[in-house]
């Protein structure tokens, strides 16, 4: 028995890419979220940001091109999937997170702390993958 899930909560790094696949006409969404942690080293406070690759299909994919921007802070649910190529040559892998949630968050005017937006997209229907 396998579980993979992920849940992350970060900053969009740039704009996201939505587009939609020729074949089907289905819309795809492409965006890096930067996940930072602080810990500490020595005595001393560290920082380790994280940029996660997330890939989201459907409506919720079309809502991410038209409501999320550059900065605006999300909570990613979805689960972990490899992706590998080649070019010229050389053989790539890496990890992305295929999203089967994406929630738009708000920033705490006090505290400046991430919080569930209350200009929410409603809920869709979730897909399956």
């Amino acid at each position: 028995m396998s579980f993979n899930k992920v849940i992350i909560m970060g900053n969009l790094t740039k704009d996201p890419d939505l587009r939609y696949i020729p074949t089907s006409s289905a819309p795809v969404a492409r965006f890096t979220v930067a996940v930072n942690s602080k810990y500490k080293q020595n005595g001393e406070m560290k920082e380790d940001v994280l940029f996660m690759d997330t890939v989201v299909f459907g409506k919720q994919a079309e809502n991410c091109g038209q409501y999320l921007s550059k900065g605006r802070p999300v909570l990613v649910e979805g689960k972990l999937k490899e992706k590998s190529w080649e070019h010229e040559g050389q053989k790539h892998r890496k990890i992305e997170i295929l999203a089967s949630n994406v929630r738009f968050l708000t920033k705490k005017e006090s505290t400046g702390e991430p919080e569930l937006s209350d200009l929410e997209v409603p809920d869709e229907p979730k897909e399956s993958f």
